[in-house]
């Protein structure tokens, strides 16, 4: 594991850049961007115009390592290139930006008040290829929706039981175990959800290490023990369906906790925009979450 990309990750100013939507949640963040499902025919359209939208992004000179630490991508940006180079190794040597890789392939039906994670076939291989591509780490996300203790206990279990497998083969896993922001008992999920979570950090070997990305927390502040792990290189925050003043406002309540955000950073991008129009409104909302991150 890349020493310089785990120093950033762990000590750095600045917030994870989430641009993993895939599959399902691509014609959305081709909506949101102005492009309408009639625009293309296929998947192979849709992800040539995903691809462009997230190339106009981390090319964008606002873009850069003095706010954004690391960016999360899907396997198929993972696939493609920025010019001559793999997007991967365009984040990092280009812009010092540490790549990450959505590994899990959606959500399973409502069971027990939670999503597990569906099976991800050939782990193994995906594993492989992510390192080869010098992925640094993970990103896999299950939704919790009522505080139901069995359902968080099964969806922790199994987000560190893959956690484990992503550590051996030397990634570092983003374990995001999401709380629904309407959830109406969101608080108590958050408390059952940190004990199940404290429980699965005592018993990691000692070399193990793991990032959370959980839901801003109702309570403020409420997530600094995790913080205090040793195996806990850092704690970020999905935006979860915030706009970003919310979930700026909401996130610099918490201190340590620092954005991984997705629609929060698009917000407001379109294809339409000239270059100097998305410029502005990229740089503004780098420089809020920024702000909102290292309070």
């Amino acid at each position: 594991m890349n020493q310089e990309q785990m120093d950033r990750i762990h000590a750095g100013k600045g917030f994870i850049a989430a641009l993993d939507q895939s599959g399902g949640s691509t014609p959305t963040a081709l909506l949101q961007y102005g492009i309408l499902k009639d625009s293309y025919s296929n998947d192979e359209a849709m992800f040539n115009l995903v691809h462009e939208m997230r190339t106009r992004i981390i090319t964008n000179p606002a873009f850069n390592s003095e706010h954004i630490l690391g960016a999360i991508l899907f396997e198929n940006t993972m696939d493609r290139k920025v010019g001559d180079q793999f997007t991967t190794d365009f984040l990092w040597e280009n812009k010092r930006v540490v790549p990450f890789l959505k590994i899990d392939k959606g959500l399973a039906e409502l069971e027990n008040g939670v999503q597990l994670m569906k099976p991800i076939p050939n782990l193994e291989e995906l594993l492989k290829r992510a390192v080869e591509k010098n992925i640094f780490g993970t990103k896999m996300r299950s939704v919790i929706k009522e505080a139901n203790p069995e359902g968080i206990r099964k969806l922790v279990e199994q987000q560190f039981d893959i956690g484990k497998k992503i550590a051996e083969a030397g990634l570092l896993p983003i374990i995001e175990p999401e709380v629904d922001i309407h959830s109406v008992d969101k608080e108590k999920s958050e408390k059952l959800l940190k004990t199940e979570i404290l429980s699965q950090l005592a018993a990691l070997d000692e070399d193990v290490k793991v990032m959370l990305k959980l839901s801003i927390p109702t309570e403020d502040n409420f997530y600094d023990d995790l913080m205090d792990d040793p195996h806990i290189v850092r704690v970020v925050a999905l935006s979860g369906g915030y706009t970003q003043s919310e979930a700026n406002e909401k996130l610099a309540r918490n201190h340590g906790l620092i954005a991984s955000f997705s629609r929060a950073l698009s917000q407001g991008l379109t294809a339409g925009q000239t270059d100097s129009e998305f410029n502005l409104m990229l740089a503004n909302s780098i420089q809020t979450i920024y702000e909102a991150s290292i309070k």
